[in-house]
């Protein structure tokens, strides 16, 4: 097996054509990381402080601040509109299709953009940011769906990875503006990091304008020739291709096995090996944010101020920066290594650099202790970045049938964004001194760090290997694997096509996939054999 990632030889057609969309409709994560990012750097700007304080002098510096709750409140109000941004994902995806459904949620983005730059007080700052975090929410739950949906199965977590990506240059872009506007002494100082936001969003929303929809929504919506045209568009073959129609056809008979085993209610999704799918996105999207690495993108700023290091907005840009370059090598090991390795691995490095940060932090405070702080704290941004940054996405992309895709991603999505939103709203309560707050410090590395060993065991008992599987294939392998550890080396033989044909028969609708498989391989061996008893009567007449 070589290094590279390269397309099998009995695949037809180009792939560069769905890499190139893929990772162009990556860039809505661009507006995700950098709106995340902005805020941590915006709350340490002394003119915003003194603009938006509403009297309260924070000790540490004597200078007019915000206090811990209303730094929660606009720190988690992203948050809170990005869950319900998430969840009304799947209708809006579902309806007006994956393609517009993108175009609509960057206008629903711009308009909290708006309301963020115009602010000069809490309330307005605060709308704004409920606004831009149900764009983003939507966004969240719909970039991975539509790369999912269009990507080739030999690439396909690269490209979902390249989400991951586009996050960790937003944030670093978010680092580097906040880094050249904080000294201003002006209402440039905040505004200008914000209302950049709006040239990410016309790029993304001018690129959404050409690319097409994806197949599966289009076979969804039983739209069957305009299907055939944007698979031809993404794999560059013609709309008459063998390889081409039968990839169609498959996707579509999956669509119709699926269909004939009941409803797509929000209910069914609790029922069944859907219900154990969709615990497993859950948990990996709310143990993606229990690892702790948004506290760093949230607070890093103003915790590191705190800890007596100096130059922390440099600090925060180092970090982006690694964020960024980290995420590199994830894109190539989702592919090479696959995803339990790739999360085990990230899980593992991550428990033991949260554990030696809260051990340094707390034990001791010299200027060494405050080096090997940092320095761990960048060895854990690379674990994540590498890891459960891209991984996360790929996985809960890839876990479900198309009857319910939009929907389960919405839901696994919306959990991601309810426990960033809690993380966000209570880290200061939890880490600043003062009055009712518990003023842990470093102490709270503790527990990031026992959440990446639960982690562990998550990855182990509940991840199943997809890797090079179809998202149709992906459906067999639950059927058929009952055990996430057993899952390596699955291979899938089912033929989609075959069982709807013989779920066409009344007494097919009853049974299960395996028998289906067999009563179709049973079959096909009698046509086998009638048909050598055909051509051996042919013989004896001559």
């Amino acid at each position: 097996m070589g290094l590279m990632l390269k397309k099998p030889d009995h695949v037809a057609g180009s792939a560069a054509p769905a890499i190139i969309i893929g990772c162009f409709v990556a860039f809505g994560g661009i507006l995700y990381g950098y709106d995340t990012g902005t805020i941590g750097g915006i709350l340490a700007m002394r003119f915003w402080r003194n603009q938006f304080s509403t009297g309260y002098i924070n000790p540490t510096d004597n200078y007019p601040d915000v206090t811990a709750s209303q730094s929660s409140q606009i720190v988690s109000i992203l948050s809170a509109g990005t869950f319900f941004g998430a969840l009304c994902a799947a209708p809006l995806a579902d309806t007006v299709g994956r393609r517009l459904g993108l175009i609509v949620s960057t206008f629903v983005f711009c308009f909290g953009v708006i309301l963020q730059t115009a602010s000069t007080h809490i309330p307005l700052f605060t709308a704004g940011r409920f606004f831009a975090g149900f764009g983003v929410g939507l966004l969240s739950a719909i970039v991975p769906l539509y790369q999912s949906e269009t990507a080739p199965k030999w690439i396909r977590g690269a490209i979902v990875g390249c989400y991951q990506l586009a996050i960790t240059i937003g944030l670093l872009l978010a680092a580097i503006v906040n880094n050249s506007s904080h000294n201003r002494n002006d209402t440039g100082s905040y505004r200008i990091p914000i209302a950049v936001q709006f040239a990410w969003a016309i790029i993304l929303v001018v690129g959404m304008l050409i690319l097409p929809e994806t197949p599966r929504y289009l076979i969804k919506r039983s739209r069957h020739d305009a299907a055939a045209k944007s698979l031809s568009r993404l794999r560059r073959l013609d709309v008459s291709h063998p390889a081409l129609l039968e990839e169609l056809a498959e996707v579509e008979a999956n669509h119709n096995y699926i269909q004939s085993l009941g409803k797509a209610s929000y209910l069914d999704l609790f029922k069944g090996t859907l219900g154990k799918r969709l615990l497993t996105g859950c948990l990996l999207q709310g143990l993606q944010q229990l690892t702790g690495v948004n506290f760093i993108f949230y607070y890093g700023t103003s915790f590191f101020q705190n800890s007596g290091i100096k130059n922390s907005f440099v600090i925060s840009l180092i970090t982006s920066i690694i964020n960024v370059l980290s995420t590199f090598p994830g894109l190539y090991l989702v592919e090479k290594w696959g995803r339990r390795p790739l999360l085990l691995f990230g899980a593992i490095g991550m428990f033991v650099c949260q554990y030696i940060v809260a051990i340094v932090g707390t034990t001791s405070g010299s200027v060494v202790a405050n080096k090997v702080l940092i320095a761990f704290v960048c060895i854990y941004i690379f674990f994540f970045a590498c890891s459960w940054g891209p991984c996360a996405w790929v996985v809960t992309g890839e876990l479900f049938p198309l009857k319910v895709r939009a929907k389960a991603i919405s839901m696994t999505t919306a959990t991601n964004w309810l426990l960033n939103w809690a993380i966000a709203f209570a880290t200061p309560h939890m880490v600043n001194p003062g009055p009712g707050n518990a003023n842990l410090g470093s102490k709270v590395f503790f527990i990031w760090g026992t959440f990446c060993l639960i982690c562990i065991a998550f990855v182990y008992f509940m991840i199943y290997e997809t890797k090079g599987l179809s998202l149709e294939q992906v459906d067999e392998l639950y059927e058929k694997v009952g055990k996430a550890w057993q899952s390596k080396g699955f291979v899938p033989t089912v033929n989609f096509t075959e069982v709807h044909q013989a779920m066409r028969d009344p007494h097919g609708r009853s049974m299960s996939l395996a028998d289906i498989e067999s009563e179709v391989g049973r079959k096909r061996s009698v046509a086998h054999v009638e048909d050598g008893l055909g051509h051996g009567v042919g013989h004896e007449k001559y």
